[in-house]
């Protein structure tokens, strides 16, 4: 449970590490109109917000979690497919769904998010209580690549993050050297220099 809250928490450092995830949360809501709009990292219990966009007082903040089966991410983790709802009230699927229920929202998007290597990290999400036109290929690439930019951001983060802590380590490595030929050579200095005298004598 502990270590798990932990990986959590991580999961939200490491998207509010990336400096563009707030630009590209607010471009995302003024190109949609959608007042919602955040990225969450989803596994098969948690549903986390690591950054959020709220002008509907949803009240979400980073670290806040939902329910997983209470949301729609829960299906794009599942199928590795977007789901993209203009109005839920003319949507054949998802009219009776009980996610638009709970949260009451019209129209809905959420872009899967896969780490470099493939793995499921999570969504790029939006909702809002009116229906609005989401679907068009415009927009619906424009939200893939944002979700693609988000990936490759977290890829860079983590290679910078594992190069910050390679260096790291090389310091510590060579603090550690100076500090053993140190030690060494003070150690080594008083019997060398009495076998010298010895030598001398002989």
């Amino acid at each position: 449970g502990k270590r798990m809250a932990v990986d959590l928490l991580k999961r939200v450092d490491e998207i509010q590490a990336i400096g563009a995830v707030p630009k590209i949360l607010e471009t995302v809501a003024a190109m949609t109109g959608l007042g919602f709009v955040c990225i969450a990292h989803v596994t098969d219990n948690a549903w986390v917000t690591c950054a959020v966009l709220d002008r509907l007082a949803f009240g979400l903040k980073p670290g806040d979690e939902l329910d997983v089966t209470t949301t729609l991410c829960e299906e794009v983790r599942d199928t590795a497919r977007s789901v993209i709802i203009d109005h839920v009230a003319e949507s054949t699927q998802y009219v009776g769904h009980h996610t638009p229920r709970i949260y009451g929202f019209q129209s809905y998007f959420s872009i899967p998010i896969f780490r470099a290597d493939g793995c499921y990290f999570g969504t790029l999400c939006g909702l809002d209580p009116k229906p609005i036109t989401l679907s068009d290929p415009v927009t619906v690439s424009t939200l893939h690549l944002f979700a693609e930019l988000i990936s490759k951001q977290l890829d860079a983060e983590n290679r910078q993050q594992a190069a910050r802590s390679d260096l790291s380590s090389e310091r510590e490595t060579a603090e550690l050297r100076e500090q053993f030929i140190a030690v060494l050579g003070h150690d080594l200095r008083t019997p060398l220099g009495s076998i010298a005298l010895g030598a001398d004598l002989l």
